[in-house]
């Protein structure tokens, strides 16, 4: 029991300052090993940026493409010497005894690898309090001492820092008093809602990386319907069971890579939530109990980190952490590589085939045809291997240029420019360094100018027309002859910035907020073929025509965007048409609250990721159930509801059941998707509201509408000084009356069994 818990720790702690005091570990100079592989691995670097300058002095690269490259140049090798660095401590120049400083961070008592890299690897790239990197990197490191030069740079990256964690602090404060305000009153309300619909998850994966496997998102969960086994076909976990850690190996081991779970989103519980939908109490590791404030754990789980996180870049010191993706794809198996329906491709002189569209997938299959991998390419991507072909363990498959993003020529032909009229929409630049000119395409103000490059056959037909976006640098001379797959055009990909949380912060207040995004994608509203119509009022006009029904779609895009996908290409309901993040509210209302409850999950989870910060599923999933809780009324039917109406959902359906039942014809709604402040602000507990924020406002339109609060959350309890309906307060347990085992317990007689029985005495009496 706890007292012998108590003992063993008791033992546990004597025994760490027993050995602390007798191991005595100090640091000293010479635990700073400087690994002897270091100034090779430099002088290599600075070759390899050499070879960058030399490409954009000859005009092969641009003045971003130069940038980018230099800073992942060094980034890799920093990352290079931090490794080698370590394994230098770990083997201590061969000594028998530890390294100290080896032993601090591997034990997690003190530092980080990043903090040690420092110390005896290289400080590296430093960012300017613009948040820009500079492209000249630190070489020395602590031990051996800085520069004047380098210390300068460096006084600028610890004051960026420390003036950065003052501002964020305050941010991810309000951020967590707003969650705490929108959920505070999601309690476990019952053991469970009965209800039939989940949700389904997967493995979280970016592009071809699985980020975090099924089994770690399905722990503690509860399965919808029986998981089976797809080999033995028997159940690995019943409906309505918790999936356990052995459930999970078992998952994992079968292979499966899709099962539908119970979610908070799906719950049906009136109040609340139910414990099935919830899960495992991630405090205790046993099912939730009722009574649970999980509503405020959510809000403080996913708030804390936000302190935390910014709090990460003072430590640091504004050390460059720049994020780079090795442009290739190298296979885990060998097999067959497969090349699927979406992934369209030409084939170059040369022999290889090129990616002509985003996101086109292929896959490597083994012998029986099961897929074993699968990996998304991205435009320009050129294919070692063909369709059918086979490939080995290890083989590079696909390569391509992280720096741009290719336009390319499909047909073979030669090139006539349409609309280039220097100065207005293209001006030649002449790059300082080479002395070469090169074409780069401008924003143009005037609406009838789109700058295009035409591809005509020899008899003068127009094979295809590209359009060039603003900022693209044009790469072929008109009259020139092209082959398929040859590169017309390329734009910079984005200089990178450091994503700090300072990116990350603001990031989860816009998704958490359902702020409309600047430069927001267009996104596809039904699924089906691309196809171009004439330009509208200087807008290009991109039709989807769905072959199944017919239908057709019509999206009229500005002409500066840039257009992700092709003529001919087939696209899902919900796929982004252009560049740029997508509407949370166009997402709800094309794909539904299912679909937008899952980008909202995958968003937010992203950006704590690049943190390395890890938050569980349902605490994200609880605030996006409080941000869907209204519906708008679309038809009234013969209930009170008023079209364009804001209701509660539990209203809505509670107002149907009694129409319903009356043989009336019930209402209809579509959710809505309320930001965090709002959805505080239009609870239906006026107190909770009122405390929160905009009180006279609040306050005086609950008066004039003679609102009133049912005291069901938290806030409103606490101000109005009741006790909380959570924990032992939570009604259920409140009225418990204690009576000792020992007694028999005395039957409360009711008042008219009493007099009956007086009575029956007084009849047999004068018997």
């Amino acid at each position: 029991g706890h007292a012998r818990v108590v003992e063993v720790l008791d033992a546990l702690k004597r025994l760490g300052f027993e050995h602390a005091t007798l191991a005595g570990v100090s640091i000293g100079m010479d635990d700073l090993i400087v690994p002897p592989e270091k100034p090779a691995i430099i002088e290599a670097a600075r070759k390899q940026v050499k070879e960058v300058e030399r490409q954009y002095q000859q005009g092969i690269i641009t003045e971003g493409e130069r940038y980018n490259k230099i800073v992942d140049v060094w980034t890799q090798a920093t990352e290079k010497i931090s490794d080698v660095m370590y394994r230098a401590l770990e083997e201590n120049r061969g000594s028998d005894e530890i390294n100290p400083v080896y032993m601090m961070v591997d034990s997690k008592a003190r530092g980080s690898r990043q903090q040690i890299r420092q110390l005896a690897g290289m400080r590296g790239l430093m960012a300017k309090p613009s948040g820009e990197i500079i492209e000249r990197p630190i070489t020395a490191n602590f031990r051996e001492g800085l520069s004047v030069l380098e210390y300068f740079i460096s006084t600028h990256g610890a004051r960026k820092g420390l003036a950065d964690t003052a501002l964020k602090t305050a941010d991810a404060g309000y951020l967590t008093r707003k969650l705490v305000d929108v959920a505070h009153d999601v309690i476990v309300v019952e053991q469970d809602c009965n209800t039939v619909n989940g949700i389904e998850i997967g493995a979280m994966t970016e592009g071809d990386e699985e980020l975090i496997p099924l089994e770690v998102r399905a722990l503690g969960r509860t399965a919808l319907n029986d998981i089976v086994g797809p080999t033995s076909g028997r159940p690995i976990v019943r409906a309505g069971e918790e999936i356990n850690e052995e459930a999970c190996d078992q998952i994992r081991r079968a292979g499966i890579d899709r099962i539908k779970i119970r979610s908070v989103l799906t719950c049906e519980s009136r109040r609340g939530v139910c414990a099935k939908c919830y899960g495992r109490d991630l405090a205790t590791g046993k099912p939730v109990e009722v009574g649970t404030a999980v509503g405020i754990i959510a809000a403080q789980s996913i708030g804390e980190p936000g302190t935390q996180l910014t709090m990460r870049t003072f430590h640091i010191g504004g050390t460059a952490s720049a994020v780079f993706k090795q442009p290739e794809v190298v296979v885990k198996n060998s097999g067959i590589l497969r090349y699927h329906d979406d992934l369209r491709v030409v084939k170059t002189r040369d022999g290889a085939h090129v990616a002509l569209n985003k996101n086109g997938v292929i896959s490597v299959h083994s012998s029986d045809g099961a897929e074993l991998e699968r990996y998304s390419l991205p435009v320009g991507a050129r294919l070692s291997v063909e369709d059918g072909g086979a490939v080995k363990k290890g083989d590079v498959v696909a390569t391509w240029d992280p720096y741009s993003v290719p336009i390319l020529a499909e047909q073979e032909g030669t090139i006539s420019f349409h609309d280039f009229v220097e100065n207005v929409t293209v001006k030649k630049e002449m790059d300082p360094a080479t002395g070469l000119m090169g074409t780069v395409v401008l924003e143009t103000k005037q609406q009838e100018l789109h700058p295009q490059i035409v591809i005509k056959s020899d008899k003068g037909d127009t094979l295809g027309y590209y359009s060039i976006p603003a900022g693209a640098h044009v790469m072929v001379k008109e009259g020139k002859r092209v082959e398929p797959g040859e590169t017309l055009a390329k734009t910079p990909r984005k200089e990178s910035k450091t994503r700090d949380i300072t990116g990350g912060l603001p990031r989860v207040a816009e998704l958490f907020e359902a702020r409309h995004p600047k430069d927001a994608a267009e996104i596809a509203k039904i699924e089906g073929i691309v196809d171009f119509g004439e330009n509208q009022r200087g807008k290009r006009c991109l039709i989807i025509r769905d072959e199944a029904t017919g239908e057709v779609e019509e999206h009229l895009i500005p002409m500066g965007k840039h257009i992700i996908v092709f003529k001919g290409d087939r696209v899902r309901k919900g796929q982004p048409l252009t560049e740029g993040p997508v509407v949370p509210t166009e997402i709800l209302e094309v794909c539904g609250p299912q679909e937008l409850q899952r980008y909202l999950v995958d968003e937010i989870q992203q950006v704590y990721r690049l943190q390395g910060v890890e938050i569980n599923d349902k605490h994200i999933e609880i605030i996006v159930r409080q941000m869907l809780r209204k519906v708008r009324i679309t038809n009234s039917g013969d209930t009170e509801f008023v079209w364009g109406e804001q209701v509660n959902k539990q209203r809505f359906l509670e107002v149907n059941e009694a129409a319903i039942a009356e043989g009336k014809r019930p209402a209809e709604a579509a959710p809505v998707l309320l930001g965090i402040t709002k959805a505080s602000l239009e609870t239906e507990s006026f107190i909770s509201a009122a405390s929160f924020q905009d009180t006279t406002r609040v306050l005086t339109d609950a008066a004039t509408l003679g609102k009133v609060d049912y005291l069901r959350g938290f806030k409103e309890n606490v101000i109005v000084g009741h006790l909380i309906p959570g924990g032992t307060g939570f009604p259920m347990h409140r009225n418990i009356k204690l009576v000792p085992l020992a007694e028999p317990i005395p039957e409360e007689k009711p008042e008219a069994q009493k007099e009956a029985e007086k009575k029956l005495q007084q009849v047999l009496g004068e018997t």
